[in-house]
C-alpha cells in the first residue's frame, strides 16, 4: 500500500531543498563571475563550465541511479521503486537538456561550431533521447506491470551507457576537453576554479535531492489516489 502522507512529506521536504539549491546556484555565478579567475586561452566563455559539468555529471548520475534501482525493481517487483526510478529519468532529461544547450553556447566561441558529432557530444545526445523515449513510453503504456518492466529494461540499457559516455574522450578522437577532475590522478584546475567547480556540484546534487523528492513525492501521492479510486469502485 503506497502512503499518500508520505507523498505529501516528500513533497514539502523536496520544495524546501530545490529551494536552497536554486539560491545556491545564485551564489554560484555570483562566485564564478565575480570571484573566480578568467581561463586564459577560453575567456569568458569559460564561465560556462561551472554550469555544464556539473549538469552533465548531474544527468549521468540520474540516469545511472534509474538503471540501478530498475535491476532492484526487477528482482523485488516494488511499485516505489518503478516510481522512484521514473522520478529520477525525469531530473535527470532536464538536466541533460541544461547540459545540452549550455555546450553549444560555450563551444562556439571556443570551436567555431554550434556542434559536432564527436563521440562524447553524439553519446550524450543519445542518452537523452533514449530517456525522452523512456518517458514517452511511460505515457504511452496503460498497464503498470508492463510499463514498469519495459521502463526498467530502458533504464538499465541507459546505465549501461553511462561508462561509454565518459570514457569517449579517451577512446576516440574528440574535439571535446578531457575530464580535469573525474580522471586519474590531481584535478587540472586553479585552486579557485576547483573550489567554484565543486561548489558547481554540490549545487547541483543537492538540486537533483529536491527534485527528486518533489517529483517522487507527487507520484506517491498520485498512486496513493488512483489506489483509493479503485478500492473505492471495488
Amino acid at each position: 500500500m503506497i502512503s499518500r502522507e508520505r507523498g505529501e512529506v516528500l513533497i514539502r521536504r523536496g520544495r524546501t531543498v530545490a529551494f536552497i539549491a536554486v539560491a545556491g546556484l545564485v551564489l554560484l555565478y555570483i562566485r564564478a563571475l565575480g570571484f573566480t579567475s578568467i581561463e586564459r586561452f577560453q575567456g569568458p566563455a569559460q564561465k560556462i563550465f561551472y554550469v555544464h559539468v556539473p549538469a552533465a555529471v548531474s544527468a549521468l548520475m540520474a540516469f545511472s541511479i534509474t538503471g540501478v534501482v530498475s535491476i532492484i525493481y526487477l528482482a523485488l517487483r516494488d511499485r516505489r521503486l518503478d516510481l522512484f526510478a521514473a522520478s529520477s529519468a525525469e531530473v535527470g532529461v532536464a538536466f541533460s537538456i541544461t547540459m545540452l544547450t549550455t555546450g553549444p553556447i560555450w563551444g562556439k566561441p571556443i570551436w567555431g561550431t554550434w556542434w559536432t558529432w564527436d563521440a562524447r557530444l553524439t553519446s550524450s545526445l543519445f542518452i537523452f533521447l533514449l530517456f525522452v523515449g523512456y518517458l514517452v513510453m511511460r505515457g504511452a503504456v496503460v498497464d503498470p506491470q508492463q510499463r514498469a518492466r519495459y521502463a526498467a529494461v530502458i533504464g538499465i540499457l541507459g546505465l549501461v551507457l553511462v561508462p561509454f559516455i565518459h570514457l569517449s574522450v579517451y577512446l576516440f578522437r574528440t574535439l571535446h576537453p578531457d575530464p580535469v577532475v573525474l580522471k586519474p590522478g590531481k584535478p587540472s584546475l586553479p585552486g579557485d576554479m576547483l573550489l567554484t567547480l565543486m561548489m558547481g556540484f554540490v549545487v547541483f546534487f543537492t538540486l537533483y535531492a529536491g527534485f527528486v523528492m518533489l517529483r517522487y513525492g507527487m507520484a506517491l501521492r498520485d498512486e496513493a489516489a488512483a489506489e483509493e479510486i479503485a478500492g473505492g469502485s471495488s
